[in-house]
């Protein structure tokens, strides 16, 4: 396969800000959510560099200023980018993504359904070979739940495959990585992507909507 055709189909699956999250408090209340632009996430990329791992076991941010950096980048409104009542990230269809795609068409492989989402607190950049979560939360509320699955349209009837969850938390988080992938525990790893932190704490509710077009 030449690699102009191998970068139409993987365009095909990787769509922009097809991801959102809308964090509440436990009256239901939105919390605001901060969405980089282009200087946001460069700068973002840049302090992920200086601090590979700004975030410690329990979860939490580590003191000190490129800690801080390095997990949530610099947040200047309309200058880094901005806060709203949702965030739309970009997503990442793994390799091995691919594969269960194919595999999903013709039972192949005999892949079973992407319909769990997973949360985590890696900052690695996510990468097309990854395989799992960078630190995944299995604690607190965050571990990996099977979501409502549906088809929505975007283009034409039923041309998207959408996956819904609200996870309640006990505990507190900075959350920094989201997934997709097919099994309650291990499983193939769809879908994978890494944003500056969103804070969470316990009786906090966050809903992840993924949608991966088919085109």
């Amino acid at each position: 396969m030449s690699e102009k055709i191998k970068k139409v189909i993987q365009g095909q699956y990787q769509l922009e800000e097809n991801v959102e999250y809308v964090l509440k408090d436990k009256d239901g209340k939105v919390k605001k959510l901060f969405t980089e632009n282009c200087l946001g996430q460069a700068l973002l990329k840049f302090f992920r560099k200086l601090v590979l791992h700004p975030i410690d076991e329990q979860g939490q941010v580590k003191p000190g200023l490129l800690n801080y950096l390095a997990a949530y980048g610099l947040r200047l409104q309309f200058v880094t980018g901005s806060w709203g009542n949702s965030r739309l990230v970009k997503n990442l269809v793994t390799n091995a993504g691919f594969a269960g795609v194919a595999s999903r068409i013709n039972g192949a492989g005999a892949e079973a359904a992407f319909t769990y989402i997973a949360l985590g607190t890696g900052t690695t950049a996510a990468n097309a070979a990854d395989t799992a979560l960078e630190t995944e939360i299995a604690t607190g509320g965050g571990e990996r739940a099977n979501a409502t699955a549906s088809r929505v349209t975007t283009t034409v009837t039923n041309d998207t495959a959408q996956l819904v969850y609200t996870f309640t938390f006990t505990s507190g988080f900075a959350i920094t990585e989201s997934g997709v992938l097919n099994d309650a525990s291990t499983g193939t790893l769809l879908c994978r992507q890494v944003f500056s932190a969103v804070n969470v704490v316990s009786t906090d509710q966050l809903q992840v909507t993924w949608k991966i077009k088919a085109s």
